[in-house]
């Protein structure tokens, strides 16, 4: 079973498989603008992709509260140059 869920506490979102932290993509809110800065799967758990549903289900989560994004993490500029046509994943 694999879930994202946002840790608010550590400023990051949690890709979490079998009840395991696999992969984190840490945040910091500047106004209404979402900054990731950092995100990184464990080495054991790369190639099933993670880091891509991690980003996704992150920027769903900002686009739902209106705010927008600036990509400072490859893994998440990635995502949104790979998928311009998703409505979640627009930067600023």
């Amino acid at each position: 079973m694999t879930k994202v869920e946002r840790n608010r506490a550590r400023s990051r979102y949690e890709i979490v498989v079998d009840g395991q932290v696999a992969g984190v993509a840490d945040y910091r809110e500047s106004g209404t603008t979402v900054v990731f800065p950092h995100t990184e799967i464990a080495a054991s758990m790369r190639g099933r992709g993670l880091a891509a549903k991690l980003v996704r289900a992150a920027l769903d989560a900002v686009r739902a509260t209106a705010r927008s994004v600036r990509p400072r993490s490859w893994s998440v500029a990635q995502v949104i140059h790979d998928h311009p046509e998703h409505p979640a994943l627009h930067s600023a």
